[in-house]
């Protein structure tokens, strides 16, 4: 009888470290994921305001003024006169 409760001493102290190393190995892994939680939302706070950047720069870029701008200074282009549009027909 002796026996059996020295067994079973021994394996609800096996049982308890072996809980205790889950704990720990649990808690451990929980604070590597949560640094990388933590890494990905400033990547992603980075990555919103770069894209909120590129928004407004492209909003600049498009606006009909600048176009008109651009054509005319970089590529030479005019308003045609009345006497040069063609009217084409289907």
């Amino acid at each position: 009888m002796k026996a059996l409760g020295g067994a079973a001493l021994v394996i609800l102290l096996l049982a308890v470290l072996v809980s205790a190393i889950g704990v720990v190995w649990t808690r451990h892994e929980s604070r590597v994921l949560f640094v990388e939680l933590t890494r990905l939302q400033n990547q992603r706070d980075e990555l919103n305001v770069e894209y909120g950047r590129l928004e407004l720069e492209q909003a600049t870029w498009a606006e009909p003024r600048r176009i008109d701008q651009e054509a005319r200074s970089k590529l030479g282009m005019v308003t045609p006169r009345p006497q040069d549009i063609q009217l084409v027909r289907r």
